[in-house]
């Protein structure tokens, strides 16, 4: 086993939820664009900073559901550095302004993770970390609680890295899924067999159909000095760059450093990375409602379709149409005869595409971004 050095000694704090003695934080990954939810997310305000339920943004939400197994006080976000004085405000005030860590340029989620538990790491010694995207929409509280609790205990009893995967309703094919046995549930959770890429849509039906796959949440929790261990075999490629300004971790000088090393490390997620490599790799089922509202089609996990299955958000006139998302602000939007179509109309732009071809809208901003487009990203 690697050995990872701790970086001082830093006194243990409760373990708030659970009574173990190891200080407990979440870390909420916040930097992303939300490139599949255009034109409503745009640069300016990606996704996670849009509340489209009507209560609060999504980030918000994110952080307050943890609440009281981890308060938001233990709450640490990173985020781009363009997205900073955004964050400020809309973020709720109980997050102090020192847990918000900065990238100078997105590097997906590796490095993202690793930058976020080095610093806690220093900071507060072995924890547990609780790792979650910043644009998730959960329904049942109360149960998402239930489970994040159980896999803390499983993070803190054993060196297992924790995910939760989410029971399917329906054979997705936006997700990537987790091949686990549903029937060997072991003292900290069900082996992981496998990590799977999103699948074409035969394929997601047979893994629905067999009961052993599970949608891949990207939430994650273990112990920090096992993940720092999973980085040192897996990807040194990341550690070791970073591992060299641990001097400079919570001082003044950390933004330059960081802004000089961070461009040149590779662009790699933790999945890819770490969970699909590495052999301690436990799956804690979850049935809480759970939706990434990824896209366009998934907005009926958070606003209610009618009598005719439209997801409706505008001034709008229907004439004979069904299943049709329908999203405004300020112009009536009249529809005729559509069925399993999206409509969202704003100012200063319009999308119009079947809701199959949804996870498509993300190539629409690929395509402005060549045509220098960028008056409306």
């Amino acid at each position: 086993m690697i050995k990872v050095v701790r970086f001082y000694n830093a006194k243990d704090k409760v373990m708030k939820g659970n009574g173990g003695l190891m200080y407990t934080c979440s870390v909420i990954m916040a930097g992303g664009g939300g490139t599949r939810f255009w034109p409503l997310s745009r640069k300016s305000r990606p996704k996670q900073y849009l509340n489209l339920t009507g209560s609060n943004c999504l980030i918000n939400q994110t952080i307050k559901r943890q609440d009281p197994i981890i308060p938001a006080g233990d709450t640490f976000i990173v985020t781009a550095k363009s997205q900073m004085n955004l964050l400020k405000k809309v973020l709720i005030k109980d997050v102090p302004q020192e847990n918000i860590f900065l990238e100078g340029v997105g590097r997906n989620t590796a490095p993202c993770i690793l930058y976020a538990a080095m610093k806690i790491y220093k900071k507060y010694g072995d924890a547990i970390m609780c790792v979650f995207p910043s644009d998730h929409y959960i329904t049942d509280e109360v149960e998402f609680r239930r489970v994040l609790h159980k896999a803390c205990e499983a993070a803190r009893s054993s060196r297992s890295l924790i995910t939760i995967g989410i029971k399917p309703t329906h054979p997705s094919t936006g997700f990537g899924y987790i091949q686990y046995n549903p029937y060997m549930e072991g003292e900290h959770g069900y082996e992981v067999l496998r990590f799977v890429e999103k699948p074409s849509y035969e394929k997601a039906s047979s893994y629905i159909s067999s009961g052993s796959y599970l949608w891949n949440s990207g939430m994650f929790i273990w112990r920090i000095s096992v993940i720092l261990e999973s980085f040192q075999r897996f990807l040194p490629s990341i550690y070791e760059p970073l591992d060299k300004i641990q001097d400079v971790l919570w001082t003044n000088q950390e933004e330059a450093v960081l802004d000089e090393l961070y461009p040149r490390l590779p662009s790699i997620s933790i999945d890819y990375g770490i969970m699909e490599k590495a052999s301690n790799v436990q799956v804690l089922p979850g049935s809480f409602g759970w939706s990434d509202v990824g896209s366009w089609d998934s907005l009926s996990a958070i606003i209610p379709p009618d009598n005719n299955g439209n997801v409706v958000q505008a001034d709008h006139l229907s004439l004979d149409t069904k299943n049709t998302i329908v999203y405004g602000n300020k112009k009536l939007i009249a529809t005729v005869g559509l069925q399993d179509m999206i409509v969202v109309s704003l100012e200063d732009s319009t999308l119009i595409c079947p809701k199959s071809r949804a996870q498509d809208v993300k190539n629409i901003v690929s395509i402005l971004e060549q045509n220098n487009r960028f008056d409306i990203l």
